[in-house]
Formats: structure tokens, C-alpha cells, sequence
């Protein structure tokens, strides 16, 4: 009879930690439980107590409080904006069930920005490999170029159909902003 196999001792270093779940409020709001965390963090560098004992912020500590999480309001009017909905009874102080919700809506937006950024540089590169840079449309010579430097062999009529449905119609060259609407139906982006 063979000896019996003994179990590999865990190490530290292949243990994960469980990761943090997410709170009611985090999903209410649709942020994960880092962002949460971040959240709170912010909202205990402002804190304050008072009579009522509920920590609380004041109303003119959101602006740095968002700031504090990389997500500055664009404006003076988006700032108002948020305090308003924050604190809509106007006591100049908002606890964090009322103030995760703002921190929520404004990181959101500001990541979709970063994103909105990222997408309309990457529109911009894929297009320069196309036009080599020059500040032109894309051209059937264009698209024969990269397919040929890509070692594919393409079919005129493959590459004839490809401008007319970046175009939407009749053949002729493709703008930047054709290009990207092909980026965006494609998939390039999510």
C-alpha cells in the first residue's frame, strides 16, 4: 500500500484575502467597495460631531472633500448643484448616507470623463496610423497601405466595402469622425 499523501502547507504568499463586499449603499450607487472605502476615508478627513453626535460635514468642506477623491466639481454651479441634493434642508451639514450618494455621482462622472479622454486619444492614434499623421481623411490607398504592411492580403472589393460602410454610402474618403463611429460599432470600445 502506497504511503499517504500529505497536504501541501499553506503558505502566506498563495493565501488571497477575501475581497471586500460591497455595501447596500455602494450598490445603491454603483461603486465597488474600494471606492466606498475611499469614500469614507474622505468623509473622516472633514468630519466633525456635534450635538447629535452623527458625524457630519459642512456643506462648504464638499468641494474639498471631492477634491480629496480626484473628483472636483466642474463648475461653481455643479458644486451648488450637489450641496443641494447633499443637504436639502439647508443645515449647512450632511452625514455620509446623504453625502456617499454626491461622492458616488461625482466620481462617476469624473471617470467617464478620464474615459471619454482616453477613447478620443486612442481615435487619434489609430487615425495617424492611417493618415501618418497628416491632418487628412483616410483614403482606399490608406487602407491598402496598412493591410500591406500588416502582411494581409485584402481584396480591392474587401477594402472598397469597408470605406462605403464608414462612409454610409458612396465611396470616397474617410473623416476622423467616421472613423471613430467604425471604432465605437465595432466594439473597439465598450
Amino acid at each position: 500500500m502506497p504511503p499517504k499523501r500529505k497536504a501541501p502547507a499553506a503558505s502566506s504568499s498563495t493565501t488571497k484575502t477575501p475581497a471586500k463586499r460591497r455595501s447596500k449603499l455602494a450598490k445603491e450607487n454603483d461603486i465597488t467597495a474600494e471606492e466606498e472605502a475611499e469614500i469614507q476615508e474622505a468623509f473622516a478627513l472633514f468630519c466633525s460631531t456635534s450635538d447629535s453626535e452623527t458625524p457630519t460635514i459642512r456643506t462648504i468642506d464638499i468641494r474639498r472633500c471631492l477634491i480629496a477623491l480626484n473628483a472636483p466639481p466642474a463648475s461653481n454651479e455643479d458644486l451648488q448643484e450637489l450641496i443641494d441634493i447633499a443637504d436639502a434642508d439647508g443645515e449647512g451639514a450632511i452625514d455620509y448616507e446623504h453625502f456617499l450618494p454626491v461622492a458616488a455621482l461625482q466620481m462617476n462622472r469624473a471617470k467617464n470623463e478620464r474615459d471619454e479622454e482616453e477613447q478620443n486619444e486612442e481615435v487619434e492614434k489609430a487615425y495617424a496610423l492611417f493618415t501618418r499623421g497628416e491632418e487628412r481623411e483616410i483614403t482606399i490607398a490608406d487602407l491598402r497601405r496598412v493591410a500591406k504592411e500588416l502582411r494581409e492580403d485584402v481584396p480591392e472589393s474587401v477594402l472598397r466595402d469597408m470605406v462605403r460602410e464608414a462612409k454610409g454610402g458612396p465611396l470616397g474618403a474617410v473623416g476622423k469622425e467616421e472613423f471613430e463611429n467604425v471604432m465605437r460599432r465595432a466594439g473597439v470600445f465598450s
